[in-house]
This record gives structure tokens, sequence and C-alpha cells, in this order.
């Protein structure tokens, strides 16, 4: 198989969370592990610091691996979804996994996929620690993919866990109050392993304090412990909360034996982009338009993403807008402001919903704009109408933001 096959066999043949929705989410771990035996237990043969957490888990993995590039470490980052190219997935010191490597280990191991219907995200685990293992990291960055307790990362046994925060996401699998998600995601906490806590929420402290107990594991809340926050090349104003995230992990690295230096922590957060690739944060795509695109998409992403898009010097708001179908619209209109021009579209996935009926929605609740038959003829209207002293955001979805970045 040549790479586009590999890639075509993966997505399709299997389930997978991001295009099938409830169907590809595993009850347990007992694949992955069965996965990991075949594979000879790469993920036991290098260092990690897991990340979880409903917002911010992405730029927190992304900075924490920039810190450590500028320390000289040789760097592992393993994060979902990708925009552009699946192998964006898999990087070390900020550069892509293969096409041979991902060929080669599909083409090894395809009949053992099949014969155990594992699914794409296993798969992929997999695929990341096996090259972590075969290239001999000094630490890799995992980003959980989806809830904590169940997903194929969680049998790491990091340096340090890592939970950004909770917010109601994904509830069709992790719980309807913040207290159960917080035990899903929480489920990363392990025995006699520090946990960092993003930010202190009064229903979820408890659940974290408790599980961190039972696992003797030291807990600490970020936004207790850091005040001051240095610069970075992310811009969005949600970041300076990941950042507080990242200066607190680093310290428990320092803690254990890593040499970090305070000019590493300055030259990482404020080279992000550039050592790891990162996009689809607070990016500004053009000026004169502004063209903005942010990869947000709940309620509490989207809230601060809105209120940093408010502050934009601008004459008409311009908003290309897609969701995938088991988004609650209803919850996140509330967010978005009336007083702009919406353009409506489906992103290029099974799950988009279609831009007829977001468009209705919308719609009935007093917004204004129209429905455009795919992301990219949404956004060319948008530029079309848009003046100089305009701005047009694009966003909703991560799968929006993918297909024009």
């Amino acid at each position: 198989m040549i790479y586009s096959d590999t890639l075509n066999w993966m997505f399709s043949q299997l389930p997978m969370y991001q295009r099938q929705g409830k169907s590809a989410f595993k009850k347990d771990l007992s694949n992955t592990l069965k996965l990991s035996e075949h594979l000879h237990f790469p993920e036991k043969h290098f260092k990690s610091v897991h990340v979880a957490g409903t917002n911010g888990k992405g730029s927190t993995s992304h900075m924490l691996a920039s810190i450590l590039q500028e320390a000289g470490f040789k760097v592992g980052l393993y994060t979902s979804p990708h925009l552009k190219d699946f192998r964006e997935r898999i990087k070390i010191n900020g550069t892509v996994v293969s096409k041979q490597f991902v060929m080669g280990f599909i083409k090894r191991n395809k009949s053992f996929f099949e014969t155990n219907d594992l699914s794409f995200f296993e798969m992929t685990v997999g695929m990341a620690f096996e090259y972590f293992s075969n290239e001999k990291v000094d630490i890799a960055i995992i980003e959980v993919g989806l809830g904590g307790r169940l997903d194929s990362t969680n049998i790491i046994t990091p340096e340090i866990s890592v939970i950004t925060n909770i917010g109601f996401d994904h509830m069709q699998f992790l719980g309807n109050t913040l207290e159960e998600i917080a035990f899903e995601k929480g489920g990363i906490i392990k025995p006699n392993i520090p946990v960092v806590i993003g930010e202190t929420q009064t229903e979820t402290q408890p659940v974290f304090v408790n599980l961190a107990s039972k696992n003797n594991s030291e807990i600490t809340f970020a936004d207790k412990e850091i005040k001051a926050v240095h610069e970075s090349d992310l811009k969005g104003i949600y970041q300076e909360k990941n950042i507080k995230t990242v200066l607190q992990t680093i310290k428990k690295l320092q803690e254990v034996g890593y040499k970090i230096s305070q000019n590493h922590i300055k030259e990482g957060l404020l080279n992000v982009v550039g050592n790891t690739g990162l996009m689809g944060r607070w990016q500004i795509l053009q000026q004169n338009p502004k063209i903005i695109c942010d990869t947000a998409h709940n309620k509490e992403g989207l809230s601060y993403v809105m209120k940093q898009l408010l502050n934009e010097p601008y004459k008409t708001l311009h908003i290309v807008f897609g969701v995938v179908n088991d988004k609650d619209v209803t919850s996140i209109l509330p967010l978005l402001p009336k007083k702009a021009i919406y353009y409506f579209c489906k992103p290029d996935i099974p799950r988009g919903l279609d831009a007829n009926q977001l468009k209705q929605i919308f719609i009935d609740s007093g917004f204004n704009g129209e429905a455009y038959g795919s992301v990219k003829e949404a956004y060319i209207a948008s530029k079309n109408k848009a003046t100089a002293n305009d701005c047009i955001f694009i966003g909703g979805s991560t799968f929006v933001v993918a297909e024009i970045v």
C-alpha cells in the first residue's frame, strides 16, 4: 500500500470517533493492552508527561514540548486530532513521523489489527509509542484523545499527570455533570505520580483531591501556585491559563531532576509554533481584512475566543461557522455575536452537521446568514463580501479550521 492507501484503510475500515461518533468509543483498555504486548511494551521504553482536560490540552502539550526542546531534550509529541495530515499527530522535536514509518507499521501489524478489531485510536497510539521507543526520545508529551480513564493512551506511567480543566464536552461518553467528567479525566492519575490540575473548580476539586489521595499522588493546582506568566507566541487570551498549567508542570519536572532553565522556559513559550508546528490556535491568516481562525468548539473554549474576537477593531464581523452533528448548538448560541454576518457550512466529514440545518437553528434564534455548499465556498463568500476594515473569523469545529489553514 502507498501512503494514501494506508491512510484510507485506517480511516475507513476501522471505527474512529472523529468520523463516526459514539460507535467508535471503546469501554475498556483491553485492546490497547493486547496491542502493547504485541508490540513488546514500547511505552515502557520512554519517559512521558500525560495531558488531559476539556480545553487547552493541545496548547499545553505543545508548550511543554517546546520548552523541553529548548532545554535540549529529544521530545516526542502525540496529539489529536490533526488539521491537515495524519502525521501531525506524531512528532519528534517538531518533525512529523515519516510516511515510511506509518506505512511500515500498518503493514507489519495489519493482520493483528483486523483479527482484534482495533480502533483507529488504538492503532494510532500503538504507532506513536513504537515510534517514540524506536527513536529513543528522552521524554514524550502524550495528549489524551478523549476522557482519560478509558483512553487508549492511559497505559503509560508518566513522570507527571496534567489535567487542564473540566467543562461540558463529549457528555455522551463522559457523564452529565462536571463531577462525573472530572472522574473520567482523573483516571489518568497514577499511584505515586504527581498530578498538576490547571484550574481550581468548585465542583471538580474534591474529585481530584480524592483520586490523588487514593493514589498517594501529590496534587497541586496551577492557578493557586503560579501568579506571573511569561509571554508566548500563542496569542489567545485563554492561553494565560494554559501557561500557568505549563509553568507548574515544568516546576514539577525540575523537582524530579530535569534541567530546565528560566531561559529555556522563556524561549520555549515564545517559539511554540516554530518548535512544534502548532496551528489553529487564534491563528491570524492575513490582515486587511483581518482573518482569524480558532479550533475552539465547546462552550468554555468558545466563550474565551468570542470575548477576544469582540475586542478586535472592525467595521463588520463575518463568521464562517460549521459544527459536527452531535454538538448541542443551542448551548453555544448565547456566546455568539448576533451583530455579524454568518456563512454556514458543513465540515467535510460524515459527522458534519448539514449547513442548511445549522442555518435554520441560527435564523430561528435571530441570527443573520446564508448556507454554503462547503467550507471553502463559505470562506470565499466571506472574503468577497468583506472590506479591508472588516474581520473574518473561522471556527465552530476543528474540522472547519482544518479545511482553511
